[in-house]
């Protein structure tokens, strides 16, 4: 089945299409690594994959268009990571991973026993248990974006949009964080779609890449089709090698004429 199935998707933001008749199809199950230069389009095609922007062409989740599901429906379905999260400086941490839940609840209803211990096992795979307590205002930038990952998890949504998940974190957050997100894929087959800078760090695990370029989509498939030194040259605009580890790509600047 089709996670994602998002065809002809343009998005105008102040009167210019920011995205341009963009077409995607995610199985389920799959990780696709979203990565292009800045302003290339990523962080809006996410929000209008979300529902949180309006959008021209046509978006289903799971074979069902979305122009069928009520915004609940929606949110039960897709969990999002955003670039910028609001945190408000006075709420624990066990508080907002718990917002997670909200999608789940009936009208007035409260957390139960059960969303608690959806947020806590995601507090403990995160390793954040010993900050449960703590106001977000007092974590540091990388603890916050850890926080963050952690609301959309306890959401347990079989699809999870992220933007620039990993970019406050230090390399072993980085790694803990991907590493759980991959976990859970295999486990529960969780669909991810994630905004990534880092074009090794995505490598390693994304199944699939989708370049964006001025709007458009300008290379999709496998790491090492879309990640090649003459396409980062001409979209970039930068000096790179990329070399196998492991059989797994990774991307090294270079210096012009070197």
């Amino acid at each position: 089945m089709t996670a994602i199935s998002a065809h002809g998707i343009t998005v105008r933001l102040g009167g210019r299409a920011v995205v341009r008749e963009v077409d995607l199809d995610v199985p389920e199950g799959q990780w696709v690594g979203l990565i292009g230069p800045n302003g290339a389009g990523k962080t809006t095609l996410l929000r209008a994959l979300a529902g949180l922007l309006p959008h021209d062409g046509t978006i289903a989740l799971h074979d069902v268009p979305t122009a069928a599901l009520g915004r609940r429906d929606w949110a039960r379905a897709v969990a999002v990571v955003p670039q910028e999260p609001v945190t408000p400086p006075w709420m624990t941490v066990a508080e907002y991973v718990l917002l997670g839940r909200t999608p789940h609840l009936g009208q007035l209803a409260r957390e139960s026993a059960a969303d608690r211990d959806a947020a806590a096992r995601t507090l403990a795979r995160l390793d954040l248990l010993e900050h449960r307590g703590r106001p977000l205002g007092t974590l540091s930038g990388g603890e916050r974006q850890r926080v963050v990952v952690a609301r959309a998890l306890a959401q347990e949504a079989s699809i999870v949009l992220l933007d620039e998940p990993t970019a406050a974190l230090d390399i072993g957050h980085q790694q803990q964080a991907l590493e759980l997100l991959d976990t859970l894929r295999s486990e529960s087959g969780l669909t991810l779609v994630a905004a990534m800078h880092d074009l090794t760090l995505a490598a390693q695990y994304a199944d699939r890449m989708v370049l964006l370029d001025n709007g458009q989509v300008a290379a999709d498939g496998p790491p090492t089709e879309v990640l090649t030194q003459e396409s980062i040259a001409r979209h970039y605009d930068a000096h790179i090698r990329v070399v196998l580890i492991d059989e797994r790509l990774a991307v090294v600047p270079a210096r012009p004429g070197s």
